[in-house]
């Protein structure tokens, strides 16, 4: 699949030198082989769900970890990050539309409950990998390249 973006074409488990570490969830749906390992594990409807969900991930994250695959621990925590964001904001906007007519709605104090239950499951996995000494270095060594 491409849409003239390199990043479409290009296996970052084979090149990870070519892996730009980006801002926010960049790339989530464009690196591959990641993104076709995560996308499908990655689901915020119930806080059940979003839990298993996020255990698949960090799961994945931790398997990427231990063969040294900085784009696969990266792209992980990008699933684990979209995870609760994307929740977070059906929690505040009812059915998730921060925008009518072009504004910004007011958030709500919770417009869903579940959601922001579903969010707070991602948020955790996502901390533990933010903290993990390991993904830290990775982050550094990779930016040093």
């Amino acid at each position: 699949m491409t849409d003239g973006d390199p990043e479409y074409d290009t296996d970052f488990r084979d090149r990870p030198e070519a892996y730009e570490i980006g801002r926010s969830e960049e790339g989530v749906f464009k690196v591959q082989p990641y993104k076709d390992e995560l996308l499908p594990l990655w689901t915020f409807k119930t806080p059940e769900e979003a839990e298993e969900s996020a255990d698949a991930i960090l799961e994945k994250y931790e398997e990427y970890r231990a063969d040294g695959e900085f784009p696969g621990m990266d792209i992980a925590r990008k699933y684990l990050q979209m995870g609760y964001t994307r929740a977070m904001r059906y929690a505040k906007y009812p059915g998730g539309t921060k925008y009518v007519d072009g504004e910004e709605r007011d958030p709500q104090q919770w417009a869903d409950p579940e959601k922001r239950e579903a969010a707070l499951r991602f948020e955790e996995r996502l901390e533990s990998v933010r903290e993990d000494e390991a993904y830290q270095r990775a982050t550094e060594a990779h930016r040093e390249r």
